[in-house]
């Protein structure tokens, strides 16, 4: 997590500042140690950026959905997906969602509010 990735999102008329990190991928076939105190094959969720950089996750899911499970919707997210495979959609309160890859995360600015997750088992966006 030595770079971070600035763009924005429009979705449904929202603008999203996301900063967004690479990790590290690795193998399903063995056990792994937590990232960012996040275990594979969870998705993480942290009150803010510093919570997921100290790796406090608040909230973690992993079961793959076909519809979107609630979230406290909340502003100033950090969300990190430890999934190999699948892609993770988070919905935002103002409408439209966002798509993280495999392996990475990211960290919603002030106005952005995530207040549902899809995990998906599919391996791209």
């Amino acid at each position: 997590m030595k770079s971070a990735i600035r763009k924005a999102v429009g979705s449904a008329g929202v603008g999203v500042a996301v900063a967004a990190m690479s990790l590290t991928g690795a193998s399903a076939a063995h056990a792994e140690s937590p990232t960012q105190g996040c275990p594979y094959p969870y998705v993480c969720f942290y009150v803010d950026n510093d919570a997921l950089l100290a790796g406090k996750p608040m909230s973690k899911y992993k079961d793959v959905t076909t519809s979107y499970q609630a979230v406290t919707a909340r502003p100033h997210y950090g969300v990190l997906n430890t999934r190999n495979d699948d892609v993770v959609y988070l919905r935002l309160q103002g409408g439209g969602s966002i798509c993280l890859p495999p392996n990475s995360s990211t960290v919603f600015a002030n106005s952005a509010v995530v207040n549902g997750i899809k995990i998906s088992s599919s391996a791209t966006c």
